[in-house]
């Protein structure tokens, strides 16, 4: 049987910023899913505000992602059927949340996309579509703000913008952000950084 993480074992509090630091290969998308509950371990458990998602089948896991997380991704995983306004209102839809269109208009205005409501995302750059994911992500306010190298597909300078805005809006919402990432300098804006190699943590810093 392959081994892909053994001997992890750590906290996270409300509200911080957390850097998951490692090699290609070292197991950072793979501990992301199982602290997202997209995957589920075959030993050991994992507790996402005090629920052990093993205690939940697919469809439990489901509803808990979607009262609590929100997912940045390094591909964006935008609809492409959909402008940028109907892809950050599914999820609010979804949730039945009250005033959905008013909220996503919000929050494009606030990733800088007020011009861009209207376009579907292959009339979109890189960058434009990383801040849509953005506010998709951020739209039901989520507890838990995962991002898999979410700068990975961007040039620099779109890149720390997408990180500032990450960062701004973590704050603003006291959201807890878990960030997969290979970049040092990025982890050190992070105020805990879990460091892997091969599968297992290496060391986890709190400033």
């Amino acid at each position: 049987m392959l081994t892909l993480l053994h001997d992890i074992n750590f906290n996270i509090e409300a509200g911080t910023s957390v850097a998951i630091l490692g090699a290609s290969g070292s197991g950072k998308t793979t501990l992301l899913g199982l602290l997202a509950g997209l995957d589920t371990p075959t030993d050991g458990a994992v507790y996402l505000d005090d629920h052990n998602l093993n205690d939940f089948d697919e469809d439990g896991r489901a509803s808990l992602r979607a009262e609590l997380v929100g997912f940045v991704f390094q591909n964006f995983q935008l609809l492409f059927g959909l402008t940028a306004l109907e892809n950050v209102m599914l999820p609010l839809e979804l949730a039945q949340a009250p005033h959905p269109r008013k909220t996503a208009e919000e929050l494009l205005s606030r990733v800088g996309l007020q011009e861009r409501l209207h376009h579907y995302p292959n009339q979109l750059s890189g960058g434009e579509q990383q801040r849509c994911a953005i506010a998709r992500a951020f739209s039901t306010r989520p507890r838990c703000l995962f991002a898999d190298e979410p700068t990975g597909n961007l040039d620099s300078e779109t890149g720390k913008r997408i990180i500032e805005l990450l960062f701004e809006l973590n704050s603003e919402h006291g959201t807890t952000l878990i960030m997969a990432t290979h970049d040092i300098e990025l982890s050190k804006l992070c105020r805990q950084r879990i460091r892997l190699k091969a599968g297992s943590m290496l060391d986890n810093e709190m400033d």
